[in-house]
């Protein structure tokens, strides 16, 4: 099924989503990326929230008031698309994004390419 949106047009909203679930291989991925071990990439990149053992730290962001903390706010991009979690890899899940398709309409509406 061929793919029907563009990430490199989009602001990152999903990596503005409160819980970006991090699993065990995730941790280990970003571990050796960074050249750090699991222990200290768990500790530094994830924390405890929404009911979850283990989501990926946010930092502040001026379009979505928080973002994945691995998110460059200025190029609007993700700084380890090589090491992102599983979920990341597997977004949105389909051949669609949802928010691609608002943003692409909202832009035709307005004339903003």
């Amino acid at each position: 099924m061929p793919k029907l949106y563009d990430c490199a047009k989009c602001p990152g909203y999903c990596c503005s989503y409160p819980v970006i679930e991090v699993t065990t291989k995730d941790v280990r991925r970003l571990a050796a990326h960074h050249g750090i071990t699991p222990e200290e990439a768990e500790h530094r990149f994830t924390k405890r929230a929404h009911g979850h053992d283990r989501v990926m730290r946010r930092k502040k962001d001026e379009h979505y008031g928080k973002i994945c903390r691995f998110f460059d706010t200025t190029a609007r991009r993700c700084t380890v698309y090589r090491a992102r979690p599983e979920i990341c890899r597997s977004f949105p899940g389909g051949s669609r994004c949802g928010y691609y398709d608002f943003l692409a309409f909202e832009r035709r509406k307005q004339d903003d390419p």
